[in-house]
């Protein structure tokens, strides 16, 4: 059995008028020249939508969905509780969480690229710390679970030529997290044979125990020479019996446009098939270009 899920924006509702997202953002320079009441106003209108993106996909029997991590425009630079518009938008994430609950929605995060525990530059590190904390802050105000269920998920990034020294870093770091982040945050597999395939997480997780969330597509290009079902069984095992574990899943642009110019790591707009998950119970979380119009064949 399988929980189909898709990630951060909602193409239906995002072609309606007036548009329903939750990721409207500026440019920093209309961020220093608005500051804090735009970016309030801004932050209300997404959190709001947030829950008309949540309802629509309870109606479509979708209940396993990835929050954008662009929901606050440049929230690294403030504490949410500095916003004019904070009482009304606590109050709907507060609508917001008990609307979760009452539904068994699961809600999940993974924060960009520039999240780099493993970096040995001080200020790049430090700039990590504060992107996950607002991660961690928003979870809390929802309410949700200080667990792995409610997922913030990154991936390791740099290998900085000496991977067990940059996998070290990470453990380090890691320990300069807040509990709200340390108990949520999860590590995912890379797509460059270079970097980090499930095995390589493996040290990780021994250390400091964070689970993998192992990316089907990913493997291909980074397997640790490892098979398929090898490496799931490895990711699997890395989390708490009582969570059901998450698992991505995506299909090569490449391949489902016959283009050999495409890079096979794109993603493709939608999915031909679900992932063989080899009698296991996941959550899979779609990663196509299409979003919700990707997985709704495979629901309905």
């Amino acid at each position: 059995m399988m929980n189909l899920g898709y990630a951060c924006i909602n193409t239906t509702l995002a072609n309606k008028i007036p548009k329903i997202t939750t990721n409207r953002g500026m440019i920093k320079k209309t961020f220093l020249d608005k500051g804090l009441e735009y970016a309030g106003y801004l932050s209300y209108l997404n959190v709001s939508d947030l829950l008309l993106v949540l309802r629509w996909n309870v109606e479509n029997n979708i209940r396993f969905f990835r929050v954008s991590s662009d929901i606050f425009p440049w929230a690294t630079h403030y504490e949410i509780k500095m916003l004019p518009q904070y009482i009304k938008i606590k109050e709907k994430l507060d609508e917001i969480g008990s609307y979760v609950k009452c539904n068994n929605i699961r809600l999940t995060f993974h924060p960009g690229p520039f999240n780099v525990l493993t970096s040995p530059k001080d200020s790049v590190v430090e700039n990590t710390i504060k992107d996950l904390e607002m991660h961690g802050a928003i979870c809390d105000m929802l309410g949700l679970s200080q667990t792995p269920f409610n997922k913030i998920n990154i991936h390791c990034n740099g290998v900085y030529g000496d991977k067990k020294s940059a996998m070290d870093r990470f453990c380090s770091n890691f320990n300069l997290l807040s509990n709200s982040v340390k108990s949520r945050l999860t590590i995912e597999n890379d797509d460059k044979s270079s970097m980090y395939s499930v095995k390589d997480l493996m040290y990780i997780h021994e250390k400091i125990g964070v689970p993998i969330v192992f990316d089907l597509h990913h493997h291909k290009f980074c397997d640790g020479g490892l098979s398929e079902k090898e490496a799931l069984n490895l990711a699997i095992s890395t989390w708490p019996k009582s969570i059901r574990p998450v698992i991505h899943y995506s299909e090569s642009k490449a391949e489902h446009e016959n283009d050999t110019s495409i890079k096979y790591q794109a993603h493709s707009d939608y999915i031909n098939k679900l992932p063989i998950v080899y009698g296991y119970e996941l959550d899979v979380m779609v990663e196509a270009k299409a979003k919700e119009k990707a997985i709704l064949p495979f629901i309905n």
